[in-house]
């Protein structure tokens, strides 16, 4: 260790000597790192370093390298001698016929890894080459003299290359780079968290010092490229850092291009980081600036304010319009993804979905019974009828023939449920999923999702007694019906609202019924009785089949009729058209059926 200090401090020393004379621009001095912060490459984490050209190297070297470059002309020959080499023979072949130095060597390991990675070459025969070994040898002999920007290339190699993280040589660069990390560039430290997060994750003693270090040099951060690179790469392992690019992000939101903008709110809304401030700012933008956006643009910024459940009309017209001419050629997959998307919103933009419905009609043999599932969900979702029904759902029964028994209990249920709301469901689709078989495969499941299927097969069951009189059963049994109640919930505003005025209306409190919970499965929030002049009657003395223990047994009178109160209560609903929530529309409709007047409360 001190042998190794001294070496530092010497070199150090004699640097500063050499370097002393030279005046050098103030844009030198600050390295570009142009190569550390390339774009990554899916396909392969350590990619992100080799898609710059070799000539871009010399941008991150410091002042040190260049005084040396300039005076040895054998070290340009050999920089330039590894630049221009197209193969990893070229490159091993060096260290037999030139006296190499730690920064040369460095330099080889970089460009071999660069190699492997674009022609996609085997690395377990350049590991096991001797002329490798005396490579490494030599980058080891003198790490400390190794320039930062190599150095942190270098590193990146090394895994890329898939050296033994427990080899002498590996362990030697690790600890060197934690050693220099205060003296490393923003840019530097954030290429190394971008790497080091997609290949190792968040156990990494490094990674987590660098983050350590980002955190504290924040201010230094400049450029959309770095705040984009981190906030899509690095930001989900520290909060605290992603809370500070949140704030340089909304400073940066005017200079951001289409593609900035969907990698952040992609980030956002793989993170659930729902940042009003940023995300309002990126959406100004974006339809002031931003005439035309690309299909992958847009399906993927659909999916993230679905996904945050952010809304933004302005935004989701702009993106419904410049849909719309791509629709003929999307895939089935990008279909059901934006229509997905569009149904989570609350969003109905009637050209789009009626060019949807036309897709499917025309891609018949594309659609999978996955994909046409999705689209009836989505349909279902915004109570959406295509002008062509017929047509549409007599294609849609014709791929779904045969094809129930094959559909896991959640998909079935969700697809019968989404029929029951567009009035499609025909005998076979109910008789599979009320059929005492199928129940045994969710009773007992307690868990919410079992508990939310269980709710939609009473739905369901109503469907089939209420709206389908040709329909002979099998139904749902007692005990189904009164296992759906809902724990009871804290009144809304508006619930203690509607109390408040009908209770001088009622006059008593035998006269009305609050937070009912029926036997089709839906809420109502007050439920009264009025006689054939509109005056209250004590409601609880008369039978109620819509409950599943009546506490009266009397008729109701001639002339007098049951009212319903629904609450219609959705902030987030783009639309306030109550006949665009599928949900809705069918609690309405089975609640009439049953004999009530309905009045919606808002």
């Amino acid at each position: 260790m001190a042998v190794r200090l001294m070496r530092r401090c010497c070199w150090r020393h004699f640097s500063a000597f050499i370097a002393a004379p030279m005046v050098v621009p103030a844009s030198v001095l600050a390295p570009a790192g142009k190569v550390a912060m390339a774009r990554a490459l899916p396909q392969a984490p350590f990619a992100s370093f080799h898609a710059s050209s070799p000539s871009s190297w010399a941008d991150g070297f410091s002042v040190k390298e260049q005084v040396e470059d300039s005076r040895n002309a054998e070290h340009k020959v050999i920089r330039e001698l590894i630049e221009t080499a197209v193969s990893p023979q070229e490159l091993l072949q060096l260290s037999k016929h030139h006296t190499l130095d730690s920064n040369q060597a460095s330099l080889i390991i970089t460009q071999l890894s660069r190699l492997a990675a674009e022609k996609k070459l085997e690395t377990e025969s350049i590991l096991q080459d001797e002329r490798f070994q005396q490579v490494i040898s030599v980058m080891d002999s003198q790490i400390s003299q190794v320039w930062n920007n190599t150095l942190v290339n270098l590193l990146k190699s090394l895994y890329s290359l898939g050296v033994d993280s427990n080899r002498r040589e590996m362990q030697s660069v690790e600890q060197e780079v934690l050693w220099r990390l205060r003296r490393l560039t923003f840019r530097q430290l954030a290429s190394l968290a971008e790497f080091f997060t997609v290949l190792q994750g968040k156990e990494s003693k490094l990674l987590n010092e660098v983050i350590k270090k980002l955190e504290l040099r924040w201010t230094e951060l400049e450029g959309t490229r770095t705040v984009v690179t981190l906030m899509s790469k690095v930001g989900h392992v520290s909060p605290a850092l992603m809370d500070r690019l949140e704030d340089k992000a909304l400073e940066l939101a005017e200079e951001f291009n289409p593609d900035d903008i969907r990698k952040i709110t992609l980030a956002l809304a793989y993170q659930n980081r729902r940042c009003v401030p940023l995300l309002r700012a990126l959406s100004y933008h974006l339809i002031q600036k931003h005439s035309e956006l690309s299909l992958n643009v847009l399906l993927d910024l659909i999916f993230a304010y679905g996904k945050l459940n952010f809304h933004q009309p302005q935004v989701f017209q702009k993106i419904a319009t410049d849909l719309h001419p791509h629709v003929s050629t999307m895939t089935p997959i990008e279909v059901t993804r934006c229509i997905r998307s569009f149904a989570l919103l609350k969003w109905l933009n009637l050209p789009l979905f009626e060019a949807i419905a036309q897709y499917a009609l025309d891609n018949t043999q594309q659609l999978s019974v996955t994909h046409l599932c999705s689209i009836i969900l989505s349909f279902a979702r915004l109570n959406f009828q295509p002008s062509g029904i017929e047509d549409f759902f007599n294609m849609v029964h014709e791929l779904l023939q045969g094809q129930l028994e094959s559909l896991e209990p959640h998909l079935l249920t969700d697809l019968v449920w989404s029929l029951c709301v567009l009035q499609q469901a025909k005998a076979p689709y109910l008789q599979r999923v009320l059929a005492p078989d199928f129940l045994t495969q969710i009773r007992g499941d307690q868990s919410f999702k079992a508990r939310n299927l269980r709710l939609k097969l009473v739905n369901v069951n109503a469907a089939a007694r209420l709206e389908s009189p040709n329909y002979g059963g099998p139904f749902l049994p007692a005990e189904m019906l009164s296992a759906v109640e809902p724990v009871a919930e804290k009144a809304t505003l508006l619930q203690s609202s509607l109390r408040e005025a009908l209770a001088g209306v009622l006059g008593s409190r035998d006269n009305g019924r609050f937070d009912v919970h029926t036997i089709y499965g839906w809420h109502i929030d007050a439920e009264m009785a009025v006689n054939s002049e509109n005056k209250p009657l004590p409601v609880k003395d008369f039978a109620a089949p819509h409950l599943l223990r009546s506490e009266g047994t009397k008729p109701l009178p001639p002339g007098a009729r049951r009212v319903a109160f629904l609450r219609w209560e959705f902030p987030n609903f783009s639309n306030r058209s109550k006949d665009l929530l599928g949900r809705y529309v069918m609690a309405r409709r089975h609640i009439q059926a049953a004999g009530f007047l309905v009045v919606d409360v808002s």
